[in-house]
């Protein structure tokens, strides 16, 4: 199979650029999300009607309403449109209690939300899960000196594959909760086990977060699987290209890449 040459996403990375690398699979979630709203409009647009399920066929009316369902609907006919992607991120970021500032960039706002979950996850856990957890990511490449969740967040910061496939769970289990069925994540054996071990926790913690989101209003039940869903397949896209040359290997980590023959 040819390789494919895409741009690696940055922090700046537009949503709907996000959005037209991702394949069908990857959409697919995104559509569900929206459905769920009975206010939704994804459904009466004509490029949904004529490509569904080919998603990737109409992914910027994707990411339009994903921005105008998480706008204010009065704003929305003031301006026209939905908020920027920023400001949606920021405010499902402070709904979570991440920390954040206006000024942070989406990514930096994306990596404070899953590392809030993924320490509220860990804090769930009892000590043999955390003990197993940390087994499992841990391959020699950092100190597993302070907590678990401390561990785990750096791991999580050094990015890469590893930082995916957590954010990859905590995505699965956000899609388990709200559309009652997980994510297509292929068949990695150190992810799926991962998943295992921190299926019970996360899902605790995602629970928690959506007694919350009932209280709030419905609809972040709609904006915060989307967020941490998009922000998935941000870290996936950038796992999946080699750093050097920008080719992308399919859905799998690089370990040798035979454009530019780095490992």
């Amino acid at each position: 199979m040819a390789s494919l040459s895409i741009t690696i996403p940055n922090p700046n990375t537009p949503l709907e650029a996000v959005l037209s690398q991702a394949s069908n699979d990857d959409l697919g979630p995104l559509v569900d999300y929206l459905k769920k709203k009975l206010s939704e409009d994804l459904t009466c647009h004509e490029e949904y009607k004529s490509h569904w399920p080919n998603h990737q066929k109409y992914h910027k009316v994707i990411a339009q309403e994903i921005r105008a369902m998480g706008g204010n609907s009065f704003a929305n006919v003031w301006r026209k449109e939905g908020p920027d992607y920023h400001e949606i991120v920021y405010d499902v970021a402070k709904k979570l209690k991440a920390k954040v500032t206006k000024k942070s960039s989406v990514i930096e706002m994306e990596d404070a939300i899953l590392e809030k979950l993924l320490s509220d996850a860990i804090s769930h856990m009892s000590e043999s899960e955390q003990l197993n957890l940390l087994k499992e990511i841990d391959h020699g490449s950092v100190s597993l000196k302070g907590t678990a969740a401390m561990a785990a967040i750096k791991i999580f910061r050094m990015g890469g594959f590893k930082s995916y496939q957590l954010t990859a769970i905590i995505a699965n289990q956000i899609a388990k909760v709200v559309l009652g069925r997980g994510l297509m994540l292929g068949t990695n054996a150190a992810l799926m086990r991962w998943a295992s071990i921190l299926t019970g926790p996360v899902g605790w913690a995602i629970s928690g977060v959506w007694t919350a989101v009932d209280i709030a209003g419905p609809a972040y039940s709609v904006t915060i699987p989307c967020v941490i869903h998009i922000a998935m397949l941000r870290k996936k896209q950038s796992a999946m290209v080699c750093e050097h040359c920008n080719t992308r290997q399919g859905d799998k980590k690089i370990k040798f890449c035979p454009e530019c023959r780095d490992k």
